[in-house]
């Protein structure tokens, strides 16, 4: 199983999704959309598509837009062949955006338009926090046995909005697969800093009707390691069993790529 993880224009995370793969079990590379787009038929060679986080095109034009735009006019048939094999595309942050702007998620009605929009977060800056979810869709491998998950997020443009009418089908067809909640593991009901954004319906994620196309705004390649949690020096003082703390090694969002792995497994 390999994984072909996007870089170009701004995209700043493709390093840091690549070693989440391979700490998972699944090898793969680091390819430049230009590259990509110069040989379409690299895709074939892959399993598993990533569109990582960053600022593509410095969020000019808007989030996500014009790395969206760029795809649309010279990979998109490519990319909609690859989703209706038995593959999987991640997009990440700003991977996220660019799905959505794609139409590639949800695509209640085909890969015709976007169906729903990413805008700037209700508190208007940068967000940068860890925030708690709650697992809502297991559709495809992605959260396979993950009621729950501890990551962080860094966006300005997270707001996930909609029609109701949209919303309705996205709750009705349950791709919503992640919401934001709150320390009570209650939903945040829009309550920031729990909902970072101020996002509808507190979603943080959403996925295709297959369930092999996932979106999602906070970042899983971010919470891989124990170490990497902001309270991990409080957990090593805290536990009692030194013994079992030993092998916790690993932070939420490694559960993901491991459900990744055993899918192709």
């Amino acid at each position: 199983m390999r994984a072909l993880v996007l870089s170009g224009y701004g995209i700043n995370c493709e390093e840091e999704t690549l070693n989440a793969f391979k700490t998972a079990g699944i090898s793969g590379a680091i390819i430049h959309v230009n590259d990509l787009i110069e040989n379409p038929k690299k895709l074939k060679n892959f399993q598993i598509l990533a569109l990582p986080g960053g600022f593509s095109y410095g969020d000019h034009t808007g989030s996500g837009n014009a790395m969206a735009h760029k795809i649309k006019n010279n990979l998109f048939e490519y990319i909609v062949n690859f989703i209706e094999r038995d593959k999987l595309v991640l997009g990440i942050c700003n991977g996220c955006q660019i799905l959505i702007n794609l139409g590639i998620v949800p695509a209640l009605e085909g890969y015709k338009k976007r169906e729903v929009a990413l805008v700037e977060n209700d508190v208007p800056t940068y967000q940068c926090r860890w925030i708690k979810l709650k697992v809502t869709n297991k559709r495809g491998p992605w959260f396979k046995k993950i009621n729950y998950l501890y990551l962080p997020v860094a966006h300005q443009e997270g707001k996930f909005v909609a029609d109701k009418t949209i919303i309705d089908k996205l709750n009705k067809k349950k791709l919503i697969a992640c919401k934001y909640i709150n320390q009570a593991g209650l939903l945040a009901k829009k309550k920031f800093p729990y909902n970072p954004n101020g996002s509808m319906e507190d979603i943080a994620a959403i996925t295709n009707s297959k369930g092999n196309v996932l979106a999602m705004m906070p970042h899983p390649e971010r919470a891989l390691y124990l170490t990497q949690k902001p309270n991990w020096i409080d957990r090593r003082v805290k536990t009692i069993n030194k013994s079992q703390h030993k092998n916790e090694l690993y932070a939420d969002g490694y559960k993901i790529f491991k459900n990744v792995h055993n899918y192709f497994k």
